[in-house]
């Protein structure tokens, strides 16, 4: 018996060790499919990562070099609901774009919505672009975000459709981005999460989030050719949607960008990555209001791939260091503390290395705010899994949501 338990063990180990080693070539993967500029000085990151393979973020556009004729016409979509202090400044950097054929789509639920006056504003300055308001949205589903975009997607006349949430500022060149990455075999090209630069802690939590957990899931998967795509700014053919009923199709999910995505994978297309991040731009949250969106996130990836319930907390930094340096031990008979020590340590270096890859620049606070900023985040990450767990029900916009396994949702208290 106790040689059938050493065995156990010793393979429990072996297996433990070998999911750790994978999760370092997650992040070597992130940092090489995000590549680096060679020119980066000690100001800017203390370790050097020189890779002169083909760079995933912050590439030169070569789009530029074709004829305006031979450029696609995109429909962009706009979902609107309220407005925070940097909204004209977002949707203004819409209308200000260097591309040759688009057309702006807003979708606003309510005619009262304060976004409207905003919508108009623009409109009325920028009367060279073409830009329509929509109001009152269509019941297609449970999801309010595709109820609120219907009739703009049926307005839509050209072959690309943006699907781009308020909160995003763009860049003159970021359409001229994406659509270089829309090949003839891809099918949906988003925009990995960032953020832009602002004041205050919050945002300095929300930075390291973004360019570190959540990047390094992002570039490993593009390079691995998973399905991990986001609906904040998402690039998408839109007879590929039409084919299976259009956006209405997937109004029963709440996360209806992962359907997008799943539904042209089914049909052997292939997704990409746009080399300019998605600049998220909304006012500064604050901590509470932070980790409320990443627990809905959580709650969203529970129901729709349920393994996730084992594979994520096993893939946060403190809990899979605590189990390497218990197999590690096991093994080899070396100090447990040590182990930890050592993987703790080069977990926050190579966060630090690629979060220096993502801002594509000297980070906009100091080394001191992103120690305590990464410790915040990496303590929490447990906690806020727990929590999903514990709590399933989803409060989003207009209501109360259920998941079912699979991810469908249905209402079940909606707001006033």
């Amino acid at each position: 018996m106790a040689n059938i338990l050493n065995i156990s063990l010793y393979g429990l180990a072996v297996f433990l060790v070998a999911s750790w080693v994978f999760v370092w070539i997650m992040h070597l993967m992130a940092i090489f499919n995000g590549s680096v500029y060679p020119s980066i000085d000690d100001n800017k990151c203390f370790i050097y990562v020189y890779m002169y393979s083909k760079r995933k973020l912050h590439k030169k556009c070569e789009v530029m070099a074709q004829t305006e004729s031979a450029l696609p016409g995109i429909s962009i979509i706009k979902p609107l609901v309220g407005i925070d202090t940097n909204l004209f400044t977002n949707l203004e950097s819409f209308f200000t774009m260097t591309y040759p054929q688009f057309e702006l789509l807003f979708c606003v639920h309510d005619e009262k919505d304060a976004s409207v006056m905003f919508i108009n504003r623009l409109i009325d300055k920028y009367p060279e672009v073409e830009a329509k308001l929509f109001i009152g949205g269509a019941k297609v589903g449970v999801n309010p975000k595709i109820n609120n975009m219907e009739p703009g997607y049926k307005a839509a006349k050209y072959e690309l459709i943006l699907i781009s949430d308020s909160g995003i500022r763009m860049k003159e060149d970021t359409l001229l981005d994406m659509v270089s990455s829309m090949t003839d075999e891809v099918a949906l090209v988003h925009q990995m999460p960032f953020v832009c630069d602002r004041k205050g802690f919050p945002s300095v939590l929300e930075k390291v989030y973004f360019g570190t957990a959540h990047a390094r899931i992002y570039l490993s998967a593009d390079f691995l050719k998973i399905n991990c795509p986001t609906g904040m700014s998402a690039l998408m053919r839109k007879k590929l949607l039409d084919d299976v009923g259009g956006i209405a199709a997937f109004g029963q999910y709440l996360a209806e960008d992962f359907f997008f995505a799943k539904s042209f994978t089914d049909r052997g297309w292939k997704l990409a990555i746009s080399s300019q991040p998605a600049w998220q731009n909304s006012c500064t949250p604050d901590i509470d209001s932070f980790q409320n969106r990443i627990t809905r996130w959580a709650k969203l990836r529970i129901a729709m791939i349920p393994h996730m319930i084992l594979l994520e907390p096993l893939s946060e930094c403190l809990m899979l260091g605590a189990i390497a340096a218990w197999a590690v031990s096991f093994l080899v008979q070396c100090d447990p503390f040590a182990v930890y020590l050592f993987h703790l340590l080069l977990w926050f270096l190579l966060d630090y290395v690629l979060l220096c890859i993502v801002q594509n620049g000297a980070l906009p606070f100091s080394k001191t705010d992103f120690v305590v900023a990464w410790m915040l985040r990496e303590c929490c990450a447990l906690l806020l899994f727990i929590r999903a767990l514990w709590e399933p029900d989803i409060k989003w916009r207009t209501g109360t949501f259920k998941l079912k396994w699979g991810g469908v949702a249905h209402e079940v208290k909606t707001k006033l």
